[in-house]
């Protein structure tokens, strides 16, 4: 069975579309090939990986990516989490058979202790949403 791709995006590639990509490993790693990346890209932040480690959930491989490193590609869904990477989607040259629009604030910028669990709790919440649409 091939395996679905899903591309997660934002602007830096540094938190929420890294835990997009390591949550849908983790929850349905074995249907579907989870990629992220950022239009704007920055490094990983430690509070995401480490909020990640705590529920569990496999870092590795984890790194910010740029979006252009997927131009011409073809993804069966993007799921964009901010609005500036929403607003560059317009021009990126790859392609899609679904885009989906999740805005769910930066928890780089929210002055809150759980604002990075907050975050992954949201994704979590809609990936299970997603994940119930999409044929087995």
């Amino acid at each position: 069975m091939t395996k679905k791709r899903v591309l997660f995006l934002c602007n830096a590639n540094s938190a929420h579309s890294l835990m997009g990509e390591a949550l849908l490993r983790h929850m349905a790693g074995d249907r579907f090939e989870a990629l992220s990346a950022g239009v704007e890209t920055d490094r990983q932040q430690e509070l995401t990986l480490s909020t990640l480690e705590e529920q569990g959930i496999p870092t590795q491989d984890l790194a910010s990516k740029s979006l252009d490193m997927f131009e011409d590609q073809h993804f069966d869904a993007v799921i964009v989490l901010c609005d500036k990477a929403h607003q560059s989607c317009r021009e990126w040259r790859g392609n899609a058979d679904e885009y989906l629009y999740w805005d769910i604030r930066d928890p780089r910028l929210i002055e809150r202790e759980d604002a990075y669990r907050q975050a992954l709790q949201e994704i979590r919440r809609r990936l299970q949403l997603w994940l119930e649409t999409q044929a087995r």
